[in-house]
């Protein structure tokens, strides 16, 4: 039941800068598209003056030498094609896909096919003029400013509201500990009372006076029951044995048997003998005890129950059905705090107890209603190498 306000504060941090990176990063992306079009064009502007070098080199040449050698440089490729693309003169450490008018990219290379006047420059049509580039700095760029903006955030976040629940964490411990304290407090008059209840009856006989105390204390047991188990989820590891399900289930029914006496209400019951298997005796007793107190609760005076066990093949079947009130909304009835009818008393825990421990054992719990007419719960134990 304590609040972990570290926890709150990753999650939360978490879904904050993940909201908030979205809303900054967004115009930085636009940004960054204006950054590589930029480049492009910076790319595109060197290609078109590096093509006026090489026809102005073309223009001087005089005819005089026999040779003409084509300009040179480090960082450009040249190529000059006739007016059916075949090769006069290329360079190229690349095959060009396109060979029309234009600026073109193909990978990491950057080139520029420019048109040639007819019947000059030494019968070529068209210059190709390359160069290799990348803009890998203004990826770099983008990277190392989207992961600054996430951490920045991130840290904010987490610093923000690990301060914001610090105080909330504070106020939970001291109530977790008050709950714990009550619980201790509550636990030795409940046993008193238990106990005496049994010795006066031993001594002077039952009443229906008694009963109704030793009742009351049964079901205030049941509730303090549920509180310890919720107080100590999480923190306790349930030891698991091997459980004779028959004889503890038993045992329950006897328990519950002077509260169903006092509405009346007749419990029958046909528990298969020497089913065995490995479970927490905790946890079992929680869905034991719930299933069978609900039952009673919400049962008519003088109506009946029904408790089954059986074994089928390798898995067990435990039954409740009773003829009560029935189930508005049956979807609800695991919510914790949820109760169908404010007037039976509880805290509304107990259920969304057994949904956490079927849903941690893999039970399979079926559930059949009808209003005024009664409730079935049938739980499925898959099998366990015993």
């Amino acid at each position: 039941m304590t609040f972990n306000y570290k926890k709150f504060a990753i999650k939360y941090a978490t879904i904050y800068t993940s909201i908030l990176a979205l809303i900054l990063i967004t115009p930085l992306i636009i940004y960054v598209m204006l950054l590589l079009q930029i480049d492009r064009a910076k790319v595109e502007l060197s290609l078109r003056e590096q093509s006026k070098r090489v026809i102005s080199s073309m223009e001087r040449y005089n005819n005089i030498n026999k040779v003409y050698k084509l300009p040179r440089y480090k960082e450009y490729q040249t190529a000059l094609y006739t007016e059916n693309y075949g090769e006069i003169f290329s360079n190229l450490n690349f095959e060009p896909t396109s060979y029309s008018e234009g600026f073109y990219i193909e990978d990491k290379h950057y080139y520029l096919i420019y048109p040639l006047p007819n019947g000059y420059y030494f019968g070529a049509k068209y210059l190709l003029v390359s160069t290799t580039h990348t803009a890998n700095e203004i990826y770099l760029f983008s990277l190392l400013t989207i992961l600054a903006i996430l951490l920045m955030l991130f840290i904010f976040s987490l610093l923000l509201l690990r301060n914001f629940s610090a105080p909330f964490e504070a106020m939970n411990r001291q109530l977790d500990n008050f709950i714990k304290d009550s619980m201790h407090e509550i636990n030795t008059p409940l046993s008193i009372i238990n106990l005496n209840a049994d010795l006066f009856a031993n001594k002077y006989g039952d009443n229906k006076y008694l009963q109704r105390m030793k009742s009351a204390s049964k079901t205030l047991a049941t509730i303090y029951d549920d509180m310890d188990y919720l107080i100590k989820q999480g923190r306790v590891v349930h030891k698991i044995d091997e459980v004779d399900f028959s004889f503890f289930l038993q045992t329950r029914v006897y328990y519950f048997q002077e509260i169903a006496n006092l509405k009346k209400i007749y419990i029958r019951t046909d528990i298969e003998e020497n089913v065995k298997y490995f479970f927490s005796k905790t946890k079992l007793q929680r869905i034991l005890d719930n299933t069978i107190s609900n039952a009673i609760k919400y049962s008519n005076d003088g109506s009946s129950i029904e408790i089954e066990l059986h074994k089928i093949e390798e898995e067990i079947i435990f039954l409740v059905r009773d003829y009560g009130v029935g189930i508005a909304n049956v979807d609800k009835i695991f919510s914790r705090y949820y109760r169908e009818n404010e007037t039976k008393g509880g805290f509304g825990i107990g259920l969304n107890i057994v949904k956490d421990i079927i849903d941690e054992e893999g039970i399979i719990l079926n559930i059949k209603s009808k209003i005024r007419e009664g409730t079935t719960f049938k739980y499925l134990f898959p099998s366990k190498d015993c």
